[in-house]
């Protein structure tokens, strides 16, 4: 299992190695020494949660309130799926900047993204099943969203694709409108969670 840091600082994809012989595959998709090796804190997980989406269905752009956020470790065991994460921390250098994943279940990865940061996919196959480890529970309180075609963003979805959105999803705010809402998380709050999650290591 290779893990390299994204673009976005504090997201990380992981190479992920299969093992394959006539009977089928195997694949250690989680490895909690590689991903706090990567941290310095690892992932406290709260939660695990699992969804099947059509071709098209577009999901995001999702974040909760710093503190305590909430990061995730997603993993797409069957279909294929585009991950893309979004640094929306107020008074990041990298404030606004995005990166994308390809994970699929043919070459597999996985995809880590401390609290604070923005996360969103489309399903490129139709029954694509992403599963993801959180670090906190569902408080719906505390989670909100960015409208994912915000043109500010320019977010790289397929164009040649017909895209079916949560009605949640097709009312959120604009990044700008977010922000100007102060409902986004700042550097100053994700830097000061961080830190408090690797003195707990």
């Amino acid at each position: 299992m290779d893990i390299r840091e994204l673009t976005v600082p504090d997201a990380y994809v992981l190479d992920l190695v299969p093992h394959g012989d006539p009977r089928g595959r195997f694949t250690e998709w989680y490895r909690a020494d590689v991903l706090a090796g990567a941290t310095g804190f690892g992932l406290t997980l709260a939660q695990a949660n699992h969804s099947v989406s059509a071709r098209g269905v577009l999901r995001g752009v999702h974040f909760a309130l710093v503190p305590p956020g909430q990061a995730k470790y997603v993993y797409c065991p069957s279909g294929r799926v585009l991950d893309v994460i979004v640094d929306i921390r107020v008074g990041s250098p990298t404030f606004g900047v995005h990166d994308s994943v390809v994970l699929d279940s043919d070459e597999p990865r996985a995809v880590y993204l401390s609290e604070g940061l923005g996360h969103a996919f489309v399903s490129l196959a139709d029954d694509s099943s992403v599963t993801y480890l959180v670090s906190t529970g569902y408080s719906p309180g505390r989670e909100f969203g960015i409208h994912p075609m915000d043109p500010q963003l320019d977010l790289p979805w397929p164009a040649d694709m017909e895209f079916g959105f949560s009605a949640k999803d097709q009312a959120a705010p604009t990044l700008a409108e977010a922000r100007e809402q102060g409902l986004l998380p700042t550097m100053e709050q994700c830097t000061a969670r961080y830190a408090e999650l690797r003195s707990r290591a």
